[in-house]
């Protein structure tokens, strides 16, 4: 308020004041008064005005935008799941990937059949995450994510502690449309999966990976470089190459066609195989292909996902295949391959859900260069039924039955009944 404001306005009051008052000395004496209290009110509006702060200086050109608001979320969930698991090849190593979770490559082949089924519980699916969410006061949008779980970490054992290292998941940055860090490939459509018990459930039949990448994002289209990596059958067979030699990223586009009951997607692979030692410089282009979806029925749905390629390797199936195979020289082969899954899930009630689903994947070897020793095909079912007493709290049970079959035409089967509980959070 200016100085002459308030003058004006007391000195009004005064003068009213003073025309009700009942002689002149008294009418002096009030105004003298007032006019003391106006001296007093003007001063401390000058010290108000004095201290009060400078407007804010608009940020220079160029200069970085900060967060006008900020919201942090912390959420997981907790798992527990019981396995009887039997296998008509022979019986698992203990350390076996395939005691936590169906990795078909892991399923034992021409062995004596197991001695009965094998029980394992664990808590190693358990998660936790941490996301944050920024708008910036140019109206940009930045968000965080990071997650871990307890799965392939060694750090403890079953005699005594059950105690599992973390692991990283994802851990990633988004700002507008760019996304940047370690996520899902964008060669996988993390949507279609279908809902088991099992950590992945459909494993030969879909695509499945985490890494390193920065991808835009435009409309329903999305581009992304990722991180390389050649896994290699030796020449007649033999141990798994992983050579650790990309020379640069593998290439993904993908496509979300959107429709009324669900959703399409298509998506395109492009990379380069590399191997290079002492003795072997080879490398060998190869690429993939890969359609899934979502479609609701009412209040069910139905999930399915189908990938083939030349090379595509560890993108698919949990690296059941490798992407190439060494020939006598040295040259790097790209394995074709192709597989897929379809999942149904209906809502017996609210409460009480199931999910159907069949899983597939077929590797064309050339049995010249791999031998007979590499997978030919391996296929799953997968039965649940769940129950979901409260909000975000399910308890269930899951039937599974897988076959591996080699170019030898040796198989053996896996079947699998998983009891579980979880609470997210």
């Amino acid at each position: 308020m200016a100085r002459s404001t308030v003058t004006a306005v007391v000195i009004s009051a005064a003068i009213s004041i003073a025309c009700f008052a009942g002689t002149a000395e008294a009418k002096d004496a009030e105004v003298a008064a007032l006019e003391a209290r106006v001296a007093e009110l003007e001063l401390l509006v000058r010290q108000l005005m004095d201290k009060r702060p400078p407007p804010a200086a608009a940020p220079a050109a160029g200069a970085p935008s900060s967060a006008a608001s900020h919201s942090y979320k912390f959420g997981g969930y907790i798992k527990l799941d019981g396995m009887f698991s039997d296998y008509s090849g022979g019986d698992l190593a203990p350390a076996s990937l395939g005691t936590q979770f169906y990795v078909p490559a892991t399923i034992p082949v021409g062995g004596t059949p197991g001695e009965g089924p094998d029980f394992d519980m664990q808590a190693r699916e358990t998660r936790i995450n941490f996301k944050s969410d920024h708008r910036l006061a140019n109206g940009d949008k930045l968000a965080t994510f990071l997650e871990m779980d307890f799965f392939l970490g060694s750090g403890g054992n079953e005699r005594v502690s059950n105690s599992y290292n973390p692991r990283l998941r994802h851990a990633f940055l988004k700002y507008n449309n760019w996304l940047a860090g370690q996520t899902w490939s964008t060669f996988q459509d993390v949507g279609a999966l279908a809902e088991n018990l099992d950590f992945i459930g459909p494993s030969e039949g879909t695509t499945f990976v985490r890494q390193a990448q920065v991808r835009y994002t435009s409309g329903d289209w999305e581009f992304a470089v990722e991180n390389p990596e050649t896994t290699i059958t030796p020449f007649g067979g033999g141990a798994r190459i992983v050579s650790d030699d990309g020379s640069i990223p593998d290439f993904v586009a993908r496509y979300t066609a959107r429709l009324d009951n669900g959703y399409i997607k298509a998506a395109a692979l492009l990379r380069q195989l590399d191997y290079r030692t002492d003795t072997v410089d080879d490398s060998e282009t190869a690429f993939g292909l890969s359609l899934s979806g979502k479609h609701l029925l009412g209040d069910d749905d139905i999930r399915w996902m189908a990938t083939m390629g030349s090379g595509t390797g560890r993108y698919l199936g949990l690296n059941t295949s490798n992407g190439a195979v060494l020939d006598v020289n040295g040259n790097l082969n790209a394995i074709d391959q192709w597989g897929g899954f379809v999942s149904y899930r209906h809502f017996w009630q609210p409460q009480w859900r199931s999910n159907f689903t069949i899983s597939y994947l077929s590797n064309d070897n050339d049995t010249a260069l791999t031998g007979t020793g590499v997978t030919r095909d391996v296929f799953s079912l997968h039965a649940n039924l769940l129950y979901e007493p409260v909000e975000k709290m399910t308890v269930g049970g899951e039937i599974m039955y897988a076959e591996r079959t080699l170019e030898s035409s040796l198989s053996g089967d896996m079947t699998r009944l998983l009891l579980s509980a979880k609470y997210a959070f």
